[in-house]
């Protein structure tokens, strides 16, 4: 069944679909709770309220999925490597949230490299999350170099949980400042919870953690008690990057 719906920006009406009836994650066995559906903003969301992804390759049906262990970081808890707290201190990226979501995404999906990393980014998907951006619940942080996109990530905001859902870079290091920004930005905002949905050694190094898929559920259940800053982040955060954390980095220097 199609409900029309005004965008939280007032610039269009959409089409979008009721949303798929998901099960319980904790009454299915094995990762993949669901197949099918549309990508519609109402099904997504309703998704990711219940800790479910989706992920799926061209020319498959869309699947969903939930993970067990679950690959989170808490945000107040971000390791910053030493070599990456120098390159935040020569400053040589300009930081930006929200500016050019549909670059960052679409950079994403052109990057050739494993799963949270591009190649599973499908056309519809993409029109997906750009919709849900215009509905204020989709962000990205870039960072530019001499006024070119340099890198960014992507995810989905909902309470006090940040899904995130991709990273890409041209220049070295610029996704990893983008991403640090973005991540001290959340904590000083009561942001509890990053989901990095599965484990990778590049989110290890930041801190990220298995976490049992009941346990997450549970974590993720308190963080969608608190509101949700929906609309453009470059508005409700606009002294962005900074962030305790960024001085905390850029004071050792």
């Amino acid at each position: 069944m199609l409900k029309t719906t005004t965008s939280a920006f007032g610039r269009r009406r959409l089409k979008t679909e009721l949303p798929l009836p998901f099960p319980d994650p904790l009454q299915v066995p094995g990762d993949m709770v669901a197949v099918g559906g549309k990508l519609s903003t109402p099904t997504l969301l309703a998704a990711y309220r219940r800790g479910i992804f989706p992920w799926y390759s061209k020319y498959e049906p869309i699947m969903w999925w939930c993970l067990d262990p679950r690959f989170v970081i808490f945000p107040s808890r971000l390791h910053v490597s030493r070599s990456l707290r120098k390159r935040i201190r020569r400053g040589e990226f300009e930081l930006t949230l929200d500016v050019d979501f549909e670059s960052v995404i679409r950079g994403c999906g052109r990057t050739s490299r494993g799963r949270g990393e591009g190649t599973w980014i499908t056309a519809d998907m993409e029109a997906a999350y750009i919709d849900l951006h215009h509905e204020g619940f989709a962000h990205s942080a870039e960072a530019w170099k001499n006024g070119v996109l340099a890198g960014g990530a992507y995810g989905v905001a909902l309470g006090g949980c940040y899904y995130g859902e991709s990273m890409f870079f041209h220049e070295t290091d610029a996704s990893k400042v983008a991403f640090t920004a973005l991540v001290g930005t959340l904590a000083d905002a009561g942001f509890g919870l990053v989901d990095c949905q599965q484990h990778t050694a590049h989110l290890a190094a930041f801190g990220a953690i298995d976490m049992p898929r009941k346990n997450f559920l549970k974590a993720l259940a308190g963080e969608l008690e608190k509101p949700t800053p929906r609309g453009s982040w470059g508005t409700i955060f606009p002294n962005f990057p900074e962030s305790a954390l960024w001085s905390r980095i850029n004071a050792a220097g």
